[in-house]
């Protein structure tokens, strides 16, 4: 199964009292990062495109650029309705996947479970959404007058995602277009081509935040959701040696002299990866990537830790806290402390104030004293999720 995944934010926000929904924190972080996050970490999603509002672009590539190492996003500005939003973002697909979800970006509590059934229907059927029967009796009113009362047990409120065949969107955009219309609703389009539209299970959970009441809701929502949590230590060590690069974090540092190892010897990166193991009782980077393992050999040390934060994923734990010290007598690593720490925090996919990197020396004490190599110590605090 291949789907490339459309993430609607460009709605104004005119029921929030001029605050952008989008932009709003809810456990520590922004609304459209929550679907940004629930689709990234799924291996049927190719790629994600956010489409959202010119003046909001360069903020929400920020917090695409936290999970560039995950999956590739992009963001693109939207129309003037969702229609045309949707069809910007469709335009700005770089996959030929077999599926297209759609979600609105204010619908930050969307569960994976409820992402693998509507995938599964649509690929199934070619078009299918997420919905919620209807718990109270509804009313149809004129002029303030009853006129009818439909029978709930046919109502349902439609939720998204909603997944359709991407050729079968792109026609149905094509024909509403021609025909002049213009759709609140994706399924309506595929309506619109007397095509059947599947409905799946979806949570109640899975509101979509439109006035400030709903965030008062959602952040009730998630603070039922029972978290403890969990601290890891990490140790590393490389020697120097010449002809080697020195990397720290993803970074690197003007040096005579690299780090000896199998992999980059990012000594950091690997104190980091052992903390967040350490944490979730899952052993060291010597169990997950041995170092008899050639497909290891030069690897990229900021790549393994994103695979570490995929197996606390889908362990059901996030990062919630990193705290690292880089030992060494030389070289000088200030300039470099702030750049190593956004690396971190993208990888870990938290915000950067939650990530502290620290250097130092020890007074010319030991084998980092005597400068022949490198250690960092890591602490680390995961939550669950």
């Amino acid at each position: 199964m291949s789907v490339s995944v459309i993430i609607v934010a460009a709605g104004a926000s005119r029921r929030m009292n001029g605050v952008n929904k989008q932009f709003v924190t809810l456990c520590g972080m922004p609304v459209i990062e929550h679907s940004i996050r629930a689709f990234s970490k799924r291996a049927d999603v190719n790629e994600i495109v956010a489409v959202t509002s010119a003046e909001s672009i360069d903020d929400i590539k920020v917090i695409a650029e936290k999970y560039k190492t995950i999956k590739p996003i992009t963001v693109v500005p939207g129309g003037a309705t969702r229609q045309e939003s949707v069809a910007c973002g469709v335009d700005a697909l770089k996959f030929e996947s077999k599926l297209v979800a759609i979600h609105d970006g204010a619908r930050p509590l969307i569960d994976d479970k409820s992402i693998s059934r509507v995938f599964e229907k649509a690929y199934e059927t070619g078009a299918a959404t997420v919905g919620v029967a209807v718990k109270d009796t509804i009313k149809k009113a004129q002029d303030g007058v009853i006129t009818q009362t439909p029978d709930r047990s046919k109502l349902y409120i439609t939720q998204t995602p909603q997944v359709f065949c991407l050729s079968l969107y792109k026609e149905a955009m094509q024909k509403a277009k021609l025909q002049g219309k213009d759709y609140t609703d994706d399924c309506q389009l595929i309506e619109n081509c007397a095509k059947k539209v599947s409905m799946v299970e979806g949570d109640y959970r899975n509101i979509k935040i439109t006035t400030p009441e709903d965030i008062e809701i959602a952040k009730a929502f998630l603070g039922q959701k029972e978290s403890f949590m969990r601290i890891g230590h990490g140790y590393d060590v490389h020697k120097f040696a010449p002809n080697r690069k020195l990397i720290l974090a993803g970074v690197e540092i003007n040096s005579e002299l690299g780090l000896l190892g199998h992999s980059d010897a990012d000594v950091l990166a690997h104190a980091i990866m052992d903390s967040i193991l350490g944490a979730m009782g899952q052993g060291d980077i010597g169990k997950h990537f041995p170092d008899t393992d050639e497909q290891f050999k030069g690897a990229d040390s900021m790549k393994l830790m994103a695979h570490v934060i995929k197996i606390a994923d889908k362990l059901g734990y996030c990062v919630q806290n990193i705290d690292a010290t880089v030992v060494a007598q030389a070289p000088k690593l200030a300039p470099y402390i702030e750049q190593m720490a956004q690396n971190i925090a993208n990888v870990c996919m938290i915000d950067r104030s939650f990530v502290n990197v620290k250097a130092t020396t020890e007074e010319g004490l030991g084998f980092t004293g005597r400068k022949e190599g490198i250690s960092a110590h890591c602490v680390c605090i995961i939550k669950q999720k």
